[in-house]
């Protein structure tokens, strides 16, 4: 029996006991249900389908003077570009943490490097050597860190590694890659960008009044009411 097919009955299987138990239920194949979906949106994509990787980036790695906010906060303060730049890709990380992340590895090991440099000579040497290579494991777990944001951004908007594979970025230009990241994130703002609903009112609610009626809760003056003699008005009355 093959799956995904039914079971088209012959003129031999005249009577229900030639038939197998199970025979007329058999499963089919729903293309739309066995597709590969797209992560981001959900949509089944043909089998053809090649995860396009080939957009540019809007702004080149070295275009960090495009933006003068984001690059002298990226430049005194890389945590906190870093931390909005998570907050906006992704929704289980929140900015205090992966601003706080960033903080204890970058911006902590450059202040200990900067005190192994000023205490130099007074450290022993062998502690220097331990401490420094405690640094550079920190400053590569660092790099794949925030080089897993940086992939999440170019799954995102399918983005080709530019200049090279994006932990590789992060290790040799972090400050670089991190303003890079919040001007393509500005640029694509609008694709993410929801319209708001318009909220209109209905008009109030009209009724049509003869005007015998309405002279019994408030009489017109004489001069009304004598050019409108013999003739019966409507009037919209607004409730």
């Amino acid at each position: 029996m093959v799956d995904g097919a039914y079971v088209q009955l012959t003129k031999e299987q005249d009577s229900l006991q030639n038939i197998t138990p199970g025979e007329l239920n058999q499963p089919i194949d729903v293309v739309q249900l066995t597709a590969p979906k797209c992560p981001q949106c959900g949509q089944a994509l043909p089998e053809s389908y090649q995860p396009p990787a080939t957009e540019d980036w809007t702004t080149g790695i070295f275009g960090c003077a495009e933006d003068p906010n984001s690059c002298w906060t990226g430049l005194f303060c890389p945590c906190i570009l870093f931390g909005r730049n998570v907050e906006n890709l992704s929704e289980e990380i929140s900015y205090t943490c992966a601003c706080v992340g960033h903080m204890i590895c970058v911006e902590g090991g450059i202040t200990l490097a900067a005190l192994l440099a000023a205490f130099n000579g007074i450290i022993d040497p062998q502690s220097v050597g331990l401490i420094a290579e405690g640094l550079l494991c920190t400053w590569w777990i660092c790099g794949v860190y925030t080089g897993m944001a940086r992939q999440a951004l170019q799954r995102k908007y399918h983005l080709k590694d530019s200049p090279c594979e994006p932990s590789l970025v992060h290790l040799c230009l972090h400050w670089c890659a991190i303003c890079q990241e919040h001007r393509e994130m500005k640029c694509h703002l609008s694709d993410d960008f929801a319209m708001e609903t318009t909220i209109v009112n209905p008009p109030p609610v009209q009724e049509m009044m003869n005007n015998h009626d309405n002279k019994r809760e408030s009489p017109p003056s004489n001069s009304i009411s004598q050019n409108n003699h013999g003739h019966t008005n409507l009037e919209l009355v607004p409730i």
